[in-house]
């Protein structure tokens, strides 16, 4: 499973969204559409945030399958690595939208 940090999103939700269509989606895309698995990794943000990242994983799971993506929100570290970890190993779980 490739891990992808992302960075730089702005506070505003919909000018974050933004920003990851411009800067971050090729790269996801060039991942999935090599065969791997993919988790994104991108910080943590208010409720917000919660809508636009859950559609954006969502609707990449479902144009990559079988390839599995799953987005998580986190300031890295050990929550984040045994998230990764779990996923990982659960291979029904894709399209998923979780925050450490």
């Amino acid at each position: 499973m490739k891990r992808i940090a992302v960075d730089g999103l702005p506070q505003d939700p919909l000018a974050a969204a933004g920003a990851f269509h411009q800067h971050w989606l090729e790269q996801v895309e060039q991942v999935l559409e090599g065969g791997e698995d993919a988790l994104i990794l991108v910080p943590p943000a208010d409720h917000t945030h919660r809508q636009w990242r859950l559609a954006m994983v969502a609707g990449l799971a479902r144009k990559y399958a079988p390839c599995r993506i799953n987005m998580v929100a986190g300031d890295g570290g050990e929550a984040v690595d045994a998230t990764e970890t779990y996923l990982a190993a659960a291979p029904g779980i894709t399209g998923q939208y979780l925050e450490t």
